[in-house]
């Protein structure tokens, strides 16, 4: 057979689909490769494996240098997270409290805004679990005893690196004062069987009364911490009383602003994490005042507010030196996190 005749041959065989083909076949390309950000920028925070929530935090800092609107972009990818009440304890460095020292598919209120602090301020894992013990801790003293059970005791006072205490500047001749007996003794005994010998502190207070939030809206930013103040009042007792000790902190959460400037809150409540108007908040609560103060039970009664520092690190580096933040293991032993 001729070299033509071949040829020709080939050709039918190409035209009629012999899968006959004339030149090389070109090099398959390799799969492009995949962000992994692409994925964790749509997926909400409280389905973050830890390795993830480490990646996110690098790249977060990277791409947003302000404190104020890292919190509220890591507040609002958690809205959506379960709620759960006393959902944390020191395992596993102790065993009064079985839970674990961190939760990222749950939160309560305290959770809630302890995690997203402590996230804003770090850049990885490591330093996000060294801030979130040294936020929960007194001194980062890693401890049933030491954590900081009492938010207007121990928590502000804990955390005044972090956060500064504005209600008096804001509430002005509206603050209404009171005083709370606080007995950690008793407490950490009904709770966790412990015996410790801690005195007895009055603990003396102010808040702003939510009928006159109005005058917070135009100091508060974002990022600002909310003290919601609740107590049990008697039927026909003044609302500026103090209540013969009956208030308390007993809710927290983060101030943000809609996109028509009008005051939120972020927070962790059943069922849910949710941002709402502050506003909303408090007529939901105030819904049936006469009905709980008729059967003895807690209602809002006002709001304490705490500025975000601006820099937040450097004060913490004024009270823990080169080793902020600083975070010890229960017996004062220095924490490998």
């Amino acid at each position: 057979m001729t070299h033509r005749v071949l040829l020709l041959l080939l050709l039918l065989l190409a035209f009629a689909g012999g899968g006959v083909s004339l030149q090389a076949a070109a090099p398959t390309a390799a799969p492009a490769a995949v962000d992994p950000l692409v994925a964790l920028r749509a997926k909400p925070l409280y389905q973050f494996t830890e390795s993830e929530v480490g990646l996110y935090l690098a790249h977060l800092q990277q791409t947003e240098p302000d404190l104020r609107r890292r919190i509220l972009h890591l507040a609002r990818k958690n809205i959506g997270q379960p709620y759960d009440l006393y959902l944390l304890g020191e395992m596993p460095f102790e065993t009064y409290d079985p839970q674990p020292l961190y939760c990222l598919t749950k939160s309560d209120c305290l959770v809630f805004s302890e995690h997203v602090y402590a996230m804003a301020l770090s850049s990885d894992w490591t330093g996000f679990m060294r801030l979130l013990q040294r936020i929960r801790y007194i001194n980062g003293e890693i401890g049933v005893v030491t954590r900081n059970h009492y938010t207007e005791s121990d928590w502000n006072p804990s955390n005044r690196w972090l956060v500064r205490d504005i209600t008096a500047e804001i509430a002005g001749d509206k603050a209404v004062r009171f005083e709370e007996k606080i007995d950690r003794s008793r407490f950490l005994l009904q709770r966790y069987k412990l015996k410790v010998d801690v005195p007895v502190v009055h603990h003396h207070d102010l808040y702003l009364p939510y009928a006159d939030v109005a005058r917070a809206a135009g100091h508060l930013k974002d990022g600002d911490f909310v003290n919601v103040v609740r107590g049990v009042v008697k039927p026909g007792a003044p609302v500026n009383d103090t209540f013969g000790g009956n208030a308390w902190i007993g809710h927290v959460g983060l101030v943000a602003h809609g996109p028509d400037g009008v005051l939120h809150m972020i927070h962790s409540a059943e069922p849910a994490v949710r941002e709402e108007p502050l506003s909303e908040f408090i007529t939901r609560s105030t819904a049936d005042l006469a009905a709980k103060d008729k059967a003895g039970k807690q209602r809002l009664l006002g709001f304490k507010f705490l500025r975000l520092e601006e820099n937040p690190l450097a004060n913490l580096r004024l009270i823990d030196g080169d080793q902020a933040p600083r975070v010890t293991l229960p017996g004062g032993r220095k924490a490998g996190l």
